[in-house]
């Protein structure tokens, strides 16, 4: 595994639930600023017990072919889900 996705995987573990972050503000967290869509290639290939679903695309928008599942993950939660998009982001 790479630095870059142990930073990854690192920031996304620590992430409580009912918190959400972007993409982006993983990427930065984690100290590649600018390395959002890297952050959504290390999602892919993770295992099942990193909370992937917390992590939206700017704007609260589920940016995955699963929508529905992790809407309902979010959901789960107590995150506002509406028209594909995270209403209220709390994050850290």
């Amino acid at each position: 595994m790479t630095d870059f996705q142990d930073a990854v995987l690192g920031v996304i573990s620590a992430l409580e639930r009912g918190e959400v972050v972007t993409y982006g503000e993983v990427a930065d967290q984690a100290g590649f600023p600018g390395a959002a869509r890297a952050v959504g290639t290390v999602l892919r290939t993770c295992d099942s017990g990193v909370p992937w679903w917390r992590v939206v695309g700017a704007g609260g928008h589920i940016r995955t072919p699963i929508e529905e599942r992790q809407a309902a993950l979010l959901r789960s939660e107590g995150i506002l889900v509406t028209d594909g998009r995270v209403v209220g982001i709390r994050n850290r």
